[in-house]
């Protein structure tokens, strides 16, 4: 294997955090870009809101990871969070892109953060790539998110958008906060149950990001979801079997719309994504279905 030096923003965060042991099991010198002065030989500094990066950190990489952004299900959205979601992405991505664009040799692959938030309420129709952009605060943040990468195509740089699901983890995310409660067996379906939730297995979606690293071929937007999409009822029997706990109690979807407000829309929407591109190139998933992911988060993370 050819060791690269690659660097990741976000690197912090729950995907971050596993892509960065990934690389470096493999050998790969991984540079962590930072929002504070560097504390260590492997950050480099960059402030997103400032649109600034410390560009002798991208020098010699071969590659750029670009997973930051502030969490979509942290907070209730206010207009104020509303910003914050934007402007992380949106302005991050164009600070990343453009001095990608800067280097007098730019990276050859810049492989950035999105998600399946960009098609909206798909309902039970299933979509893949070529599908359009939905309406709706998310899908507009994700077409925004994608084209502020432009500086960094224009360069000729390599240049993918990983569209990513809700990525099933023991660790952290939303569902590292569904699996205290099903364990309690205080889990249950949400609203309707109806809505199809897109899921990734955390190690798949690993394995995903890597495949698009070093597949030439993979440009523009990839769906990273399992192959078999399932609804909130589905999930919420899925959970209940492997962790053998009761799934009794459901939450209406009023009662949803008033404690999380406008974000209640990403909870009940459904969004049946397939990844037709992943699919196509040759990725394998080793976790394809729900119980094998959540059975995979539960023993092999950490």
């Amino acid at each position: 294997m050819v060791t690269m030096r690659i660097a990741v923003t976000g690197s912090s965060g729950l995907i971050g955090t596993a892509l960065v042991r990934s690389l470096r099991e493999d050998g790969h010198q991984v540079v962590r870009l930072v929002r504070h002065s560097p504390r260590a030989e492997d950050e480099a500094e960059w402030d997103p809101r400032r649109q600034w990066v410390d560009t002798a950190g991208l020098m010699g990489c071969e590659a750029v990871f670009h997973l930051a952004g502030a969490g979509v299900g942290d907070r209730r959205w206010t207009d104020a969070y509303k910003k914050e979601i934007r402007d992380s992405r949106v302005l991050g991505t164009a600070a990343i892109a453009e001095a990608i664009a800067s280097l007098d040799t730019p990276p050859r692959v810049l492989v950035s953060g999105s998600a399946i938030g960009f098609y909206g309420d798909t309902g039970e129709r299933a979509v893949d790539e070529s599908a359009p952009p939905g309406h709706g605060f998310l899908p507009d943040v994700c077409q925004d998110w994608e084209e502020a990468a432009g500086a960094a195509q224009e360069a000729g740089v390599r240049t993918a958008f990983a569209r990513t699901g809700l990525v099933i983890s023991a660790e952290g995310g939303a569902w590292g906060r569904l699996f205290p409660l099903f364990k309690l067996g205080l889990g249950g379906r949400m609203g309707s149950g109806h809505q199809y939730w897109s899921f990734i297995a955390l190690r798949d979606h690993i394995a995903a990001l890597r495949h698009i690293l070093d597949t030439p071929e993979l440009t523009g937007p990839v769906n990273l979801t399992a192959p078999t999409p399932v609804t909130n009822r589905e999930i919420t029997a899925a959970m209940g079997r492997v962790l053998r706990r009761p799934t009794l109690f459901s939450v209406p979807a009023p009662a949803l719309r008033i404690a999380l407000g406008e974000m209640s829309g990403d909870v009940l929407g459904s969004v049946r994504a397939v990844p037709r591109r992943l699919l196509d190139s040759g990725f394998t998933f080793a976790y394809p279905h729900v119980d094998e992911a959540i059975k995979a988060a539960l023993t092999q993370e950490g």
